[in-house]
């Protein structure tokens, strides 16, 4: 099943950077793999970016796609 399209951004992503939905529904960018501290694991703080309020559904990943928009996949139960 192709993701769905959930909306439309003019996101140009950065190399080596890492793009995601905060809990607000808002898109963050962050270093990759930034790791600060080990045992217990603690990783550099992401600055957001773009705020879009996405209202998330249960039972859908959610994600910003190579070209900037953000996308829904529907998870599949077991």
């Amino acid at each position: 099943m192709p993701a769905e399209l959930v909306y439309k951004t003019e996101l140009k992503k950065k190399k080596g950077k890492l793009y995601f939905i905060d809990k607000d529904g808002d898109i963050c960018e962050g270093v990759m793999c930034g790791i600060i501290q080990h045992d217990p694991p603690k990783y550099q703080g992401a600055e957001k970016i773009l705020k879009l309020g996405i209202k998330r559904e249960s039972g859908y990943l959610y994600f910003v796609g190579k070209d900037g928009d953000v996308y829904r996949n529907q998870i599949k139960e077991k």
